[in-house]
């Protein structure tokens, strides 16, 4: 098996032979084993305890390249032997019948591959924001899932949470008039001067793993999708770290409705900040994109402060529901396709510095 930092660096076609059929084993349980795979800090420190919580799911498996991680989660998991994988056997997933989710948890120069190997196990997929690096990859996962007629789900776990839930319901019933400007910024300061989230074919640079969450909440705020990319820029403060990505992007979103979203996302600058401003008064949420502590106002006083004990915990309870009663998922694959072609767009504005029509 590959260790972590090998996989990485030396990603290989695996052969998809001897998979078994679509759905080889039909789901009826009520409880549905969950199979992590990418055993990093997310997977460690988030997803599993999370795990723990949930109702409708479990851990069941894991999927890594890093040998020596294995008898650590096996004791701490209780993990049986037949479901441990590497990346090299894990089309052979299609075989187990204690596994009915694939929880892709790695870069995301990677998540359309894996995913499409789960899909052709017969296995329902759920991918990490953001869904992948291209529109062409969304459309090759979202076609995957399709034809092996399993479910696919993002993990924009914000759309599971219940403040963030009235944001998109006011988008609806505009209790406060149109909306005619939303300001989202989601960023932190990383240290890190070796890191996948600085390479870009695995899909590093700030627009990719935190600039999805204030393009997502222009979208779910106005309830609408843009038109336009007015404009978008990439700087850095460190070139001898972020010379391949970028370090800081700001862009500028133009909606049918007029409203405008005016976004910024960075690894060089704490923010978390999502405001919209209406004809007859505004609404914000701060923090809006952190792992717990959501809350916000109104202008006419009205608190937005409902909480919950573990947001990972109801965003898989939420999708595992959606697969036991065979209803839609809350946030499928074309959701996380919509953002990636918008993505796309604010690459081209700031490479070519002019509007981007969508």
């Amino acid at each position: 098996m590959l260790n972590r930092r090998s996989f990485i660096k030396q990603v290989s076609a695996l052969s998809l032979a001897a998979v078994l059929p679509p759905n080889a084993f039909s789901n009826t349980r009520q409880n549905l084993g969950v199979a992590l795979v990418g055993l990093g800090r997310y997977s460690t420190d988030i997803l599993a305890p999370a795990l723990q919580q949930t109702k409708y799911c479990h851990l069941a498996g894991i999927v890594t390249g890093s040998p020596h991680k294995i008898p650590l989660w096996q004791e701490k998991y209780k993990i049986e032997d037949d479901n441990v994988y590497n990346y090299d056997n894990m089309y052979t997933i299609a075989r187990n019948e204690a596994i009915d989710v694939v929880y892709i948890v790695l870069p995301t120069g990677l998540h359309s591959q894996y995913s499409i190997i789960a899909a052709q196990a017969g296995k329902h997929v759920w991918c990490e924001k953001p869904m992948a690096m291209t529109v062409r990859e969304c459309e090759a996962m979202i076609k995957a899932c399709r034809q092996n007629q399993v479910k696919l789900a993002i993990g924009y776990r914000m759309q599971h949470e219940p403040n963030t839930q009235t944001i998109i319901e006011y988008a609806k019933t505009k209790p406060y008039g149109n909306i005619k400007e939303v300001i989202a910024k989601a960023g932190y300061y990383d240290s890190r001067t070796d890191h996948w989230r600085q390479n870009k074919a695995l899909g590093g640079g700030a627009m990719y793993d935190m600039g999805v969450y204030p393009l997502n909440a222009a979208r779910y705020t106005t309830g609408e999708e843009p038109t336009a990319v007015l404009s978008a820029q990439h700087s850095t403060s460190r070139p001898e770290i972020y010379h391949e990505v970028d370090e800081t992007t700001v862009f500028t979103l133009a909606f049918p409705s007029g409203a405008v979203g005016r976004c910024k996302t960075s690894f060089e600058e704490n923010m978390n900040y999502l405001w919209a401003n209406c004809e007859r008064g505004w609404y914000e949420l701060e923090p809006f994109q952190s792992y717990s502590g959501i809350k916000g106002k109104t202008s006419d006083g009205r608190l937005l402060n409902i909480t919950i004990p573990n947001q990972q915990a109801k965003q898989m309870d939420d999708d595992a529901l959606s697969i036991i009663s065979q209803r839609p998922m809350r946030v499928p694959g074309e959701e996380g396709l919509r953002d990636i072609r918008i993505v796309e767009a604010i690459y081209q504005s700031a490479a070519q510095r002019k509007q981007v029509q969508l």
